[in-house]
């Protein structure tokens, strides 16, 4: 009996390994499938095109790759990697970048010529593109998830829309741009902001994946599509960037829908087939093995740890050097006097203080009954100091003055910049609005150190302010380089006094060399909002 089982078992495995054998040549013996002239001359647009869109143009992209210190990395070393457009066009009149789309279209007319030139030059001798097809989806595949990864980890870790400050918390929402009103929307939720940047960076890793390719472009299309569409609302600034995602999301889609609706619409019966080029040569199949495995280390394994040091040391938005602690808090305005004249509070006084604020880092915010300029930027980019880290200013009006504080600890005596220069807005790098700023940076303000040698040995260094942990190659350079800006700024010199931090007196001399003499008292402000204990820094 068991002989003639064994026998059984072994006419059962001749005749599939012949099945597989009949089904392996009738697939070699395929006739090759051929596409469609027009299918061909699409594809050969779209593979100009595409290639354009994901390939760096600028020499600052080249520039900052190469500078890598990779042994003290920070976390906008991986993200610059990461985060680039098309870059060909930039007019002076904003009209005619077409919301930031100029770009797009140039890159789309080079495929457009690119395309036609490789019809012309082929005169149909390939029947096909499938292993170009093939390939191209990587490109996208890959420049979407890792662009992608790079904009959520700045969600996971909520830093790029901040929890606000006491300073916003205190501002009138009519004070409030419409862009200022999204950023704080999301802000004092951050754990909805968390779970945006899960679903980002979940989009992201499934692209490093051929098997799961189609649901991380639905989830970046639905993500993104939705960024996108508030962006335009809210006038967000970085609708074009996100759009970007959704471009590449819906062409890798496209790949899919065939099945998708003869699955889901005609409900018939569906097995999907791609195709995969032959990686039969050993130096292919490892070569591939080893760039999936570095790519993944680095924009997944890396980037998760340096974006987590940024969140809990140096968030990019906010200044992330501790303040004076016994200022800190919220403060009535109780007497104040100007060149020993004081001005008893008047709604309607245009110099007098009211409601000023020592936030946890070093910054003096107070309000003034006059117009201010208002600063248009991100309130973010890239720089490593904290005067020049914006976003409590951005957007704000009413009056709002912030103020960046060096502080003389032994004979407490405060150093105070104005963080409002007046290139600090969206067009700063556009046309006019950069030229103004590279000349802002070329000779005027102060040839030497303002703040008196005897003053700056009490003060602390910068860079090194922060935790031992954070630093960085690029915050040492980069502080260095921002410290060479001469723009000038409205500056005060206020002498501190206080024994417990609830009754402050500055006096000293304000932006206009005049004497002031301020009593502040501190008030405890009850806020509809229950402070979240998610919030970055650490102060």
């Amino acid at each position: 009996m068991s002989t003639e089982i064994h026998s059984n078992v072994v006419k059962l495995q001749q005749i599939s390994t012949q099945d597989q054998t009949a089904a392996s040549s009738a697939v070699n013996k395929q006739p090759v499938k051929t596409w469609k002239p027009y299918q061909k001359a699409l594809f050969r647009m779209a593979f100009v095109f595409f290639v354009g869109m994901s390939i760096p143009m600028s020499g600052e992209w080249y520039k900052n790759l190469f500078g890598i210190n990779w042994f003290h990395l920070h976390y906008r070393d991986l993200y610059d990697i990461a985060r680039f457009q098309p870059s060909l066009v930039r007019f002076q009149t904003p009209a005619y970048n077409l919301m930031g789309y100029a770009d797009w279209l140039a890159v789309l007319a080079v495929g457009i010529v690119g395309g036609l030139i490789w019809t012309a030059i082929d005169r149909g001798k390939t029947k096909n593109y499938d292993t170009l097809y093939y390939w191209l989806r990587v490109i996208v595949r890959y420049r979407a998830g890792i662009g992608i990864i790079g904009f959520g980890f700045t969600k996971l870790f909520p830093v790029q829309l901040p929890y606000p400050s006491l300073g916003l918390l205190n501002t009138n929402f009519g004070d409030l741009t419409a862009q200022k009103i999204y950023w704080l929307s999301v802000g004092i939720v951050p754990w909805y902001q968390v779970f945006a940047g899960i679903v980002e960076v979940a989009a992201g890793a499934l692209l490093f994946f051929r098997r799961t390719t189609l649901l991380g472009a639905i989830l970046l299309f639905g993500a993104l599509g939705d960024i996108t569409f508030v962006n335009f609302s809210y006038d967000g600034g970085v609708h074009i960037y996100a759009s970007y995602f959704v471009l590449f999301a819906a062409f890798l889609i496209i790949y899919d829908v065939p099945k998708l609706y003869n699955l889901l619409i005609l409900e018939r019966y569906t097995i999907p087939t791609n195709f995969y080029p032959s990686f039969s040569q050993k130096w292919l199949k490892y070569t591939r093995i080893v760039l999936k495995v570095a790519t993944i280390w680095i924009f997944l394994i890396v980037l998760f740890y340096i974006q987590y040091i940024n969140f809990r040391y140096d968030p990019y938005k906010q200044p992330a050097t501790t303040g004076v602690k016994q200022l800190r808090g919220n403060y009535n305005v109780t007497t104040f006097r100007i060149n020993n004249k004081e001005i008893p509070f008047s709604p309607i006084d245009s110099v007098r203080w009211s409601e000023a604020t020592f936030e946890k880092w070093s910054t003096l915010t107070f309000k003034v009954n006059r117009p201010v300029p208002l600063d248009l930027s991100n309130g973010g980019g890239s720089p490593m100091r904290d005067i020049n880290r914006t976003f409590e200013l951005t957007g704000v009006g009413g009056g709002q003055r912030v103020f960046y504080y060096q502080a003389d600890t032994v004979n407490n005596v405060l150093y105070l910049e104005d963080k409002f220069v007046a290139s600090n807005r969206r067009n700063r790098d556009k046309g006019k609005g950069g030229n103004q700023e590279a000349k802002n940076k070329k000779g005027r303000g102060d040839k030497k150190d303002w703040i008196p040698k005897e003053a700056r040995a009490n003060i602390r260094d910068e860079n090194t302010a922060i935790d031992q942990i954070a630093l960085s190659s690029r915050r040492t350079k980069g502080i260095a380089d921002e410290l060479k800006d001469k723009r000038k700024r409205n500056r005060m010199i206020l002498n501190y006094s206080t024994t417990d931090g609830n009754h402050i007196i500055l006096k000293g001399i304000n932006e206009r060399k005049d004497s002031i003499y301020v009593v502040l008292d501190k008030v405890s402000r009850k806020y509809a909002l229950t402070a979240s204990k998610l919030q970055a820094g650490k102060y």
